[in-house]
């Protein structure tokens, strides 16, 4: 690291930050910068439910194989986004990032709706998952400066779990836009993600009102700055709730002019924080395996061993998503007063057991297509609250200078390793028409939750109602 100059100042911001209230401004934080989660889940559950009529579209013609690839292709842009933006947000800010990041969004998802061939499919997918990549890095880091550290784990899991919020959402519109007696298939699934596209509109609008993170003001000198948001805020707050609490934690002296380099956040993940590294990667590639490979491709299971019909579908991804939407919902509070490391071991474990299950049921065909979306709901319901949480530790790991960064990098990482195969892999082995071979992928995904959750129980850390600051010392920090 190098300074240009080298003169410090004092600040209380975190504090004040952290004794806020709970109000407008936080409510406005979740809506805003949440609903793009639940964008998210409305166009990939489309995906999932829709993935018959876009392989039998006359204009595409797909096969199963190549939904996969197009979902894997959704997943490699996500990992390239998630790196260049993670980066500059933590050079240029939160609120500048996830703006740009949401303009890509609109443009990537209208042109998902008006591709025309495999290639052209593909590419807007690839689009459109660089502009999520980009969105997980900017939004995690401005939600967890901008919340109050007694809140911030059932905040986060509650606004990661929004996804499947949209996802319900999807499943509902898939029903009239796979029902030929509404509207003609192949104009269906263009529609939804047209229509998609142009909601991301009024989210644009409502960012306006979202002020640029105060934390990372004060770490890149700019402390005027982040006192004005912060005494606006107060202000606020005691119109409403009267005088404030006094600080639960003091003031942290940082210094002016500090560059972080890519050499520094890989020192601090190797050397300072070995064991956070570890522990978050694994979290996101099990997870991410799971999902990507599972709920791309769980249509195609539906339709193929199950018979459900392709207008049909919708009806059995509704109860999948209303589960992985209670899950961070209803278990979300518990990783404030449990505690992570319970929790996330807890999650895991649920999640990694039942799959195994599930996975000889399905071999040996005791499941019908009611009972086998039961069973990967009550899955989901555990495994969705598990990959909030990886996105929570991850960004509770490192210090504030490098927070967008290294959730961009546990997101590439683990997405990359977990989640880019998993598609692909599933999309060849319900091709392949057995049975069996479904199963060993259910198995192989079961056991990396396992891992994962004998990992977090040995190496997670006791984050909850803990100042961020505390957690991982800022970079700026004097001393």
């Amino acid at each position: 690291m190098s300074a240009t100059r080298t003169e410090s100042f004092e600040t209380d911001v975190p504090a004040r930050l952290d004794r806020l209230p709970w109000g407008r401004f936080h409510w406005l934080i979740c809506i805003a910068l949440g609903v793009t989660w639940i964008l998210d889940g409305l166009e990939v559950t489309l995906v999932g439910s829709l993935a018959p009529a876009i392989r039998d579209s006359p204009t595409l013609g797909l096969t199963e194989t190549q939904v996969g690839l197009t979902a894997s292709a959704y997943l490699t842009g996500a990992v390239s986004g998630a790196l260049v933006f993670g980066w500059l947000a933590d050079r240029l800010g939160r609120k500048r990032l996830f703006t740009i990041t949401l303009l890509i969004y609109l443009a990537a998802t209208i042109g998902t709706g008006l591709s025309w061939d495999f290639w052209s499919f593909a590419f807007f997918r690839a689009m459109t998952g660089a502009a999520i990549g980009g969105e997980y890095a900017a939004i995690n880091s401005a939600i967890q400066e901008l919340i109050p550290a007694r809140r911030r784990g059932t905040t986060d899991l509650a606004i990661n779990g929004t996804f499947w919020g949209g996802a319900a959402l999807g499943s509902i519109a898939s029903l009239f836009l796979l029902n030929p007696q509404v509207i003609d298939p192949e104009m269906g699934w263009r529609l939804a993600f047209i229509v998609g596209g142009g909601i991301s509109l009024i989210v644009l609008w409502l960012r306006r009102f979202i002020p640029e993170s105060p934390r990372w003001l004060m770490t890149h000198g700019r402390e005027d700055e982040a006192e004005r948001i912060v005494a606006r805020l107060e202000a606020e707050a005691e119109k409403i709730h009267g005088r404030l609490p006094p600080l639960t934690h003091g003031p942290v002296r940082l210094r002016r002019g500090i560059r972080i380099s890519f050499g520094d956040v890989w020192r601090t993940m190797i050397h300072d924080y070995r064991s956070r590294t570890v522990l978050g990667l694994t979290l996101m590639a099990s997870q991410a395996f799971c999902y990507n490979g599972l709920f791309f491709t769980y249509a195609l299971v539906l339709t193929r061993y199950n018979g459900v019909e392709t207008a049909d579908v919708g009806w059995y991804m509704l109860p999948f998503a209303i589960g992985n939407l209670l899950g961070p919902l209803l278990l979300g509070p518990l990783f404030d007063t449990v505690g992570r490391r319970k929790m996330i071991t807890f999650t895991y474990g649920m999640a990694g057991l039942l799959m195994a299950f599930t996975a000889v049921a399905f071999a040996l065909g005791w499941f019908g297509a009611v009972s086998q979306t039961a069973s990967w709901t009550l899955i989901f319901f555990f495994a969705s609250a598990a990959a909030s949480a990886a996105y929570l530790t991850v960004g509770e790991s490192f210090p504030l200078e490098m927070r967008a960064m290294g959730i961009s990098l546990f997101y590439a990482m683990g997405t990359a390793i977990g989640g880019i195969a998993g598609p692909a892999v599933f999309g060849a082995l319900i091709q392949s028409g057995e049975r069996v071979n479904i199963m060993v992928g259910y198995l192989f995904g079961a056991a990396l939750m396992l891992v994962a959750a004998a990992t977090a129980w040995r190496l997670a850390f006791a984050a909850e109602r803990q100042p961020l600051e505390l957690l991982a010392k800022p970079l700026s920090s004097e001393g």
